[in-house]
């Protein structure tokens, strides 16, 4: 059961995110955030040491929620059509809470966060299922980049955008402009030449266990030459 210190501080911060939705970034002062949550200023600075401290947990707040709301096949049927779908329930979380998106996504310190982090491993885990299957055109790291680079891309430029000026082929124009730049219309480990087999060898490297460290650290370079050839 929560404690009463952690019921307000999940209160503060549930009025932070109310404020921050209705009024934008600049409601969102200690002073309004105390009144909103019941409590006295002071309160505020005890619980998050500052108001960056808040904003902080809010963000950190809305990593979680995007977090909880993801649901990963460990097999899908079909793994691009999965990578579409998260791609596109990226989309989807920043469309329906646009301040806390822009809180968490336009200043970099934002994304240390352990919630942030985690989601990122989801994402790679996607990346070595594809890349095992002989599905990456790119290095796992890079896809990863392009994928998270394009959904939030594709957020804060829908956002900050008059609205009749807004077209939905935004996003179906970048996910699949994604989808090519990072992966091959048919498993490359089917096709001749080493590139294909390299990443997926490279993608399930960790798994053996007949090889030293050293031996698995240098076969992991080689096949990295390898996949990055051409």
């Amino acid at each position: 059961m929560p404690s009463r210190s952690d019921q307000t501080r999940q209160r503060v911060i549930e009025a932070a995110i109310d404020l921050l939705t209705h009024g934008g970034r600049d409601a969102v002062t200690t002073r309004a955030v105390a009144e909103a949550a019941g409590l006295q200023p002071p309160a505020i600075y005890r619980l998050f040491g500052d108001k960056d401290g808040l904003l902080d947990a809010v963000a950190e707040y809305g990593f979680a929620s995007f977090l909880a709301a993801k649901h990963v096949d460990p097999d899908p049927r079909d793994p691009i059509e999965d990578l579409r779908n998260g791609w596109d329930l990226a989309v989807e979380f920043g469309l329906a809470n646009p301040a806390l998106y822009t809180l968490m996504y336009t200043e970099p310190a934002r994304t240390g966060s352990a919630a942030f982090k985690a989601g990122m491993e989801i994402l790679m885990s996607r990346m070595r299922r594809l890349a095992a299957g002989g599905w990456l055109r790119v290095d796992e790291e890079l896809a990863a980049q392009i994928i998270h680079a394009t959904a939030r891309g594709a957020v804060l430029t829908w956002l900050s955008q008059p609205e009749d000026r807004r077209d939905p082929a935004l996003f179906t124009t970048l996910r699949e402009s994604m989808v090519a730049a990072v992966t091959n219309e048919r498993p490359a480990v089917r096709d001749p030449g080493p590139q294909g087999a390299a990443r997926a060898l490279r993608a399930t490297l960790p798994e053996q266990t007949s090889l030293s460290d050293a031996e698995r650290r240098l076969l992991n370079e080689w096949l990295k030459r390898l996949a990055d050839a051409g």
